[in-house]
C-alpha cells in the first residue's frame, strides 16, 4: 500500500476546485481570536459611522505601525470566504500605506447591528469620531434598525439627552455641517445657531464665526442678543428708522439700533468679541 505523502497541502487530497471551496467553509468557521488575516482579503465595512479620515493622521498612524506594530488588532466578521471590517478602518488604510500583505485580527460572529454598534462604541471610545459623524451614526441605528433614542442610548452607553442633542446637528444646512465634520467650528457652536430660526440666519452667524475667530460664548451672547432683537423689533417701529438701521448694520457687518428719545437718540452698535470690536473701528475710520 503506497504510504500517504503529508505536508502536501488540500491539493494533494481533494480535487483544486473542491480545495477552495473547502478553504472558504473553513474561513467561515474560524473561532474568535487573534489571526494574521490577508490584507486584501478585507472589504470596507458598510456601517462604518466614519464619513473623513485625515491623511496626515494616517500616515502618522503608518509611521507608528511601522515602528512599533499594531497595538491592537482589527475586527472583522467573515463573509463569502472574505472578511467584512468591523472596527479598526484607520488600521486598515495605515496598513495598506505601508503595503503590508497581513494584519493581525480578532473574527467575530457579529450581525449587522452587532457591526454598526461596534464601529461606533470604538471611534467613541477612542474620541475621534466627529460629532456629524456620530449624528448620522446615530441616525442610522433609529432609520434601519427601529431604534429608539432609549435603545440607542443604552446601546451606546451615553444619556439620551446627549443622544438628542447630537441627532439635532442634522437640521443644520449642508454647508455648516461640512464645518462641524471638519473641526472649523465646535459642536458648542453648532448648537448655539440651532436656536436661530432659519438656515439664513445660522448661515450668517457662521460665517460670522469663522471671520471674526468668536467662541462659543461669544456666540452663544450673540444668538441671544438676535433673539431679543428680533423680539423688540416686533414692537411698533418708525418705518424709515428701521430702513436706516438695515443700512448702518449692512454696512458695519454687525447688529446696529437706533434709540430715539424725545430730543435726539443714540445707535448702537453690537459687537462679539474684542476682534470684532476692533474690525467695527477700523471700518468707522475708514469712513471718515
Amino acid at each position: 500500500m503506497e504510504k500517504r505523502v503529508l505536508g502536501r497541502g488540500l491539493e494533494a487530497l481533494i480535487p483544486e476546485k473542491t480545495a477552495r471551496d473547502k478553504v472558504q467553509i473553513l474561513e467561515s468557521k474560524i473561532q474568535q481570536g487573534i489571526s494574521s488575516i490577508p490584507t486584501d482579503k478585507i472589504k470596507a465595512n458598510k456601517y462604518q459611522p466614519r464619513e473623513t479620515f485625515n491623511q496626515e493622521s494616517l500616515r502618522e498612524l503608518a509611521d507608528s505601525i511601522k515602528e512599533k506594530g499594531f497595538i491592537q488588532p482589527l475586527i472583522v466578521r467573515a463573509n463569502k470566504g472574505e472578511y467584512e471590517l468591523i472596527a479598526g478602518e484607520r488600521r486598515l488604510k495605515a496598513a495598506k500605506i505601508l503595503q503590508l500583505k497581513e494584519v493581525p485580527a480578532i473574527i467575530k460572529d457579529a450581525s449587522d447591528i452587532d457591526a454598526l454598534e461596534l464601529s461606533i462604541i470604538e471611534n467613541i471610545q477612542r474620541e475621534n469620531l466627529n460629532p456629524m459623524d456620530q449624528a448620522k451614526a446615530y441616525k442610522r441605528l433609529l432609520d434601519e434598525f427601529n431604534m429608539t433614542q432609549e435603545d440607542v442610548s443604552e446601546t451606546i452607553g451615553k444619556d439620551r439627552a446627549t443622544i438628542a442633542n447630537i441627532l439635532r446637528l442634522l437640521r443644520l444646512p449642508r454647508k455648516i455641517q461640512e464645518y462641524v465634520s471638519r473641526g472649523t467650528i465646535s459642536m458648542g457652536h453648532a448648537r448655539a445657531m440651532l436656536s436661530l430660526s432659519n438656515d439664513t440666519e445660522q448661515t450668517k452667524l457662521c460665517n460670522r464665526i469663522i471671520k471674526n475667530d468668536l467662541s462659543v460664548r461669544d456666540t452663544e451672547r450673540y444668538v441671544k442678543r438676535l433673539s431679543l432683537y428680533s423680539k423688540k423689533k416686533t414692537v411698533e417701529k418708525d418705518p424709515n428708522l428701521i430702513s436706516i438701521e438695515e443700512i448702518l448694520s449692512e454696512l458695519l457687518g454687525t447688529k446696529a439700533r437706533i434709540i430715539k428719545g424725545k430730543a435726539g437718540g443714540r445707535i448702537e452698535i453690537e459687537f462679539y468679541s474684542d476682534k470684532d470690536l476692533e474690525r467695527v473701528v477700523t471700518l468707522l475710520k475708514s469712513k471718515r
